[in-house]
């Protein structure tokens, strides 16, 4: 398992491996709604409700796909996400405001960190709101786990930079 989860890579697509566990599959559904929310006018975000979109994209995740051990298991982490969904309808802060949303060519956004060392940084940024009186942005990263990110993180110093 260590291999897989550190070592190896797709030949084709260099990538590792990552195996889907239920935290995973519960983060990737309600980041992929609310991303769904980014590209609508602010006027539109809340015309249906998240669930009913959060319903369709769990389908890619249900049962074993998502990891899930039984149904009791994928009841609780989907219960867990439309709590989370239902929380952003009733305070939706900057989900409401003007977003800015980012565009990489061929896939993540990228910053060259040092070209001699050949370091690149790279991360999908989950919402970025843009701040029209001082025209400038307000960087967020969503959390859809239990544990707090700890305080020495560098998450979001790279997605600055990737901004």
């Amino acid at each position: 398992m260590y291999f897989l989860r550190n070592v190896y890579k797709n030949p084709k697509t260099f990538r590792k491996m990552t195996i889907m566990t239920p935290p995973l599959a519960l983060g990737q559904t309600v980041h992929e709604v609310i991303e769904s929310l980014s590209v609508l006018p602010v006027s539109q975000r809340f015309d249906k409700p998240l669930s009913e979109s959060f319903d369709i994209v769990w389908k890619k995740i249900e049962g074993e796909k998502g990891g899930f051990k039984n149904s009791g298991q994928e009841e609780e982490f989907k219960s867990r996400g439309l709590a989370m969904l239902k929380n952003i309808e009733d305070n939706p802060g900057p989900i409401a405001k003007k977003a800015i949303k980012l565009r990489a060519d061929g896939g993540l956004p990228y910053y060259w960190f040092s070209e001699e060392d050949n370091i690149i940084l790279c991360g999908k940024v989950d919402w970025i709101e843009y701040l029209e009186k001082t025209d400038s942005v307000h960087i967020i990263d969503f959390k859809s786990g239990k544990f707090e990110e700890g305080k020495d993180s560098l998450q979001l110093p790279i997605y600055y930079l990737l901004s």
